[in-house]
């Protein structure tokens, strides 16, 4: 359990998410993780999923199931752009669940390039993985929420896909469709009482980033009004709030977890 999470909890006494149950896709690490944790602190059953950090995984899921023996926490390997293996992920996580509350579409990957020397496998690997991979969770988990009239999917964009960013038309690309398709999706089954929202991240301290100049970081953190990159907790309190019956009017939206920043 995170300090901040931990903080949180005890200041507040209160269980936003008792009784949910999650599914949450790239789980293992960065703001996954922290959707994963504070979920859990809020008193929700989850399922994530992880691509290649199994250590990291087993080691999640064993904390909270330790820390919080009257909740569950599974993990279960899934390439969200494989159809097959999200069918039998998304059967799993049924079965482990007994129904679906909440889905919230995290997995993605990042290729940073000047346009000019962007490749098209990494183009495609951005387009198939934050995009597609979106429409291949989501369509066989969304159904149980729509058959029972509750539920709420949050999806990850983020700040590049609203305002754009030099060096990444592809992710860019990518994000902007899953707003397209949070928009159009909210649309679609909201009237079930299912909402259907995204957040937009700015920049974010995680493996993403972590790899960044220290001149690129410096110049981005004198852009921010806070003064500083957002955490993954930031991002997860926001996705947990959306995923809470108290956003229960809220669909349809983009919510910028940025500190400000308008790229």
């Amino acid at each position: 359990m995170s300090d901040a999470i931990a903080a949180e909890v005890r200041r507040t006494g209160d269980l936003p998410l008792a009784g949910k149950r999650l599914v949450v896709t790239g789980g293992a690490r960065g703001i996954g993780a922290a959707v994963v944790r504070l979920a859990v602190e809020q008193g929700a059953d989850v399922v994530f999923s992880y691509r290649h950090s199994v250590d990291a995984a087993r080691a999640l899921c064993a904390e909270l199931n330790r820390d919080h023996p009257d909740r569950n926490c599974l993990a279960l390997p899934a390439e969200v752009t494989d159809q097959h293996a999200v069918a039998a992920f998304a059967d799993a996580a049924l079965e482990a669940l007994g129904t679906l509350d909440v889905l919230v579409n995290n997995a993605g990957v990042v290729h940073d390039h000047a346009f000019a020397r962007l490749s098209r496998h990494h183009w495609d690997d951005m387009i198939e993985t934050n995009l597609g991979g979106l429409f291949t969770v989501t369509q066989p988990l969304v159904m149980p929420m729509v058959k029972q009239r509750h539920g709420a999917v949050v999806n990850v964009s983020s700040v590049v896909g609203v305002h754009g960013a030099s060096g990444q038309v592809g992710y860019a690309a990518s994000k902007a469709g899953v707003i397209g398709f949070t928009k159009a999706l909210s649309k679609e089954i909201s009237r079930f009482g299912v909402t259907v929202n995204a957040v937009a991240p700015g920049l974010v301290e995680t493996d993403m980033t972590a790899d960044l100049p220290a001149e690129r970081l410096d110049e981005v953190k004198a852009r921010i009004p806070t003064g500083r990159l957002g955490t993954p907790v930031d991002v997860a309190h926001a996705i947990c709030f959306l995923a809470s019956d108290r956003a229960r009017y809220i669909t349809g939206q983009v919510v910028e977890v940025a500190g400000g920043l308008v790229l």
